[in-house]
């Protein structure tokens, strides 16, 4: 026996007890739930659905569950739906019989916008208010039905597509204030201390995650240390912080960055408090020179040692070692720099010029300020950082970063091209 959901072909009760007992073959095909409601219409009518005994329609029942893929108390409904109205039809996507009679109409709705538009949008007892005011007290017909309003249903009016397309509300982008970090630029006054730092991404590919080096330079000796981190949140962030910043071998006493959320966070001031980080601050709005420092040192040191090209965020710790014990000791004792001497134009502006004679290492800035030995930190002399900067000439320590540098590449290439 073959059963498809279709007005035609309608079975008898004989060949219902016979498909449900089993006894025939069937292939069954469900269409769509117009058909479905028309086939068991038919089927009702077929067999004299209210004629039948308790017994027929129970087996009459079964078999349209069975067929339909409708549950027990869905067919139920169905089955007294047809018998109240003789037929069956997909209630869905049409209107009910008998709607809710709207108590507030289109007039009312235009009434509220225009009310609303005057006063600003006020709060839903506010508008109420107003509302109730208009039609008591000033005799305005049109807030009748507005005066009795409940709040929640005045809210619903808001959202209709009508109001909404009355009250077109345009805001112009509101600044967030984060009060954290004071926006200007450092002020050193000649002392060390003062650090600029930033963030250089190593570029994602292919869905690999790229690592980030924070570089961190100081204002006034250009003492210079680069991290690398695998991720930019605080778990990865926060240590890296800590360890960059105990590294200098003088007291930090300023912080500086941009508006990157990465550093502009509780978390971060709290731990430059620990620390007793004195001043965190952050760069001006179209201030540019503001943290223009450690910006051109991402270009010309941490660009031109490690590049432009992705390493991938599980390096991270490969790299730290790299730039923190081979990198960043050639930076500071091996490097030179030019350090600019403030002068007095002929107009009266203040310039700056980069004598060759001024050109020396950030460590060699170091020990010519005035006073030095009182900015390095307790345990700390120039003695031992003096066997530091002369334990290799500079060419030799070139060469030990050239290898370095060759070597670190040459397995974060091969270990990737083994791991695909």
């Amino acid at each position: 026996m073959i059963v498809t959901l279709k007005t035609s072909n309608v079975p008898t009760l004989d060949q219902i007890r016979a498909f449900l007992d089993g006894s025939q073959p069937f292939d069954l095909h469900i269409p769509d739930r117009e058909q479905a409601y028309a086939f068991i219409a038919d089927t009702l009518r077929g067999v004299h659905y209210p004629r039948l005994n308790r017994s027929a329609k129970g087996v009459v029942r079964r078999y349209l569950v069975k067929v339909s893929g409708f549950s027990r108390q869905q067919l139920t409904r169905l089955i007294a739906r047809y018998r109240a109205h003789g037929r069956l039809e997909d209630r869905r996507h049409k209107p009910p019989a008998r709607p809710f009679v709207k108590r507030y109409t289109q007039t009312d709705i235009l009434a509220l916008a225009e009310l609303d538009a005057l006063h600003g949008t006020l709060s839903g007892p506010a508008t109420r208010k107003l509302c109730e005011r208009a039609f008591v007290v000033f005799g305005e017909a049109r807030y009748e039905r507005l005066a009795r309003i409940s709040n929640g249903h005045l809210y619903n009016l808001r959202r209709t597509t009508l109001y909404r397309r009355q009250r077109v509300a345009v805001d112009k982008t509101r600044s967030v204030k984060i009060n954290i970090g004071e926006r200007r630029k450092p002020r050193p006054r000649g002392q060390p201390g003062y650090l600029r730092i930033d963030s250089v991404h190593q570029g994602d590919l292919e869905g690999i995650k790229g690592l980030y080096l924070i570089n961190a330079v100081d204002e006034v000796t250009q003492f210079q240390l680069i991290t690398a981190v695998e991720r930019i949140s605080e778990h990865f962030l926060l240590p890296i912080l800590e360890q960059l910043i105990l590294a200098f071998p003088f007291t930090i006493r300023a912080f500086h960055t941009d508006n990157g959320s990465e550093y502009i966070n509780h978390r971060v001031a709290r731990l430059l408090n620990t620390l007793q980080v004195q001043e965190f601050t952050k760069s001006r709005a179209r201030r540019t020179n503001d943290n223009a420092l450690v910006e051109s040192k991402n270009g010309s040191v941490v660009r031109k040692h490690l590049g432009y090209s992705h390493i991938p965020g599980c390096y991270a710790s490969k790299v730290n070692d790299f730039t923190l014990h081979v990198l960043s000791p050639y930076l500071n004792f091996h490097r030179p720099c030019f350090f600019p001497e403030e002068v007095i134009d002929d107009q009266g502006r203040l310039a700056k010029r980069y004598r060759y004679e001024h050109m020396m290492t950030p460590y060699e800035k170091l020990k010519s300020l005035p006073q030095a030995e009182t900015f390095l930190k307790n345990g700390l002399s120039f003695q031992h950082l003096d066997a530091i900067a002369l334990k290799q000439s500079d060419n030799d320590t070139a060469r030990l970063l050239q290898q370095a540098r060759k070597e670190l590449f040459h397995f974060i290439t091969a270990t990737q091209h083994h791991a695909a």
